[in-house]
């Protein structure tokens, strides 16, 4: 018997352009707290967890205020900022005319990813939050996901370590020649649709 489709995506810059999300909340955190923040710099290295990434720029004793007040103030900042990006909705759609479910597995706590899924409808079967590397392996064996979409080069290993299809998209900040370990690299979502049908056409 043939396994059940369960696609894996990942949300910050696969799903969502959540740059300008992310950004305005840094802003306003480092403008509460009296801090300096390269903004910019953090942005070109989404990705990581949230903690580790702000540990890059801060002394420790600072990291877990600064967090803490991130994910205070999200909702207010990041979530009317963030977009979906161009095939997103259609790549959901495309997994369920195939008779599949989509899930989201991502590094970004699982209350803003949930409410970036719920304010713009995306039928999805589960969100899993807080997953990252080896977190989102897990994740993928667990929900018995049998390909994953992410931007970043971490997703592709995880994805090959589950078993996966791995399929990059270029829409975060890692070009092509960082996706040497996928199955296929896309420059959008809106590349997805028509390369599952392949996919599942030759399973």
């Amino acid at each position: 018997m043939t396994a059940p489709l369960v696609v894996g995506f990942d949300l910050d810059m696969t799903l969502f352009d959540t740059r300008p999300a992310i950004g305005a909340t840094l802003a306003a955190v480092a403008a509460d707290l009296g801090v300096e923040f390269d903004v910019e710099l953090f942005l070109s290295e989404l990705g990581p967890p949230l903690d580790v990434m702000v540990g890059q720029q801060l002394p420790k004793s600072q990291v877990a205020a600064f967090v803490d007040r991130y994910r205070d103030i999200y909702h207010l900042h990041g979530l009317p900022a963030a977009k979906l990006l161009s095939g997103a909705r259609e790549s959901i759609d495309a997994v369920a005319d195939h008779q599949g479910q989509s899930i989201v597995i991502t590094g970004k706590n699982l209350r803003d990813a949930t409410a970036h899924i719920e304010t713009e409808k995306l039928p999805v079967a589960a969100v899993i939050g807080w997953a990252w590397a080896e977190g989102k392996t897990v994740a993928m064996r667990e929900h018995g996901a049998g390909v994953y979409v992410g931007d970043h080069p971490a997703d592709i290993a995880a994805a090959r370590a589950a078993g996966a299809a791995a399929v990059a998209v270029t829409t975060g900040s890692h070009g092509a020649d960082s996706f040497a370990d996928a199955d296929v690299v896309l420059d959008s979502l809106t590349e997805f649709p028509p390369w599952l049908a392949r996919h599942v056409a030759a399973a």
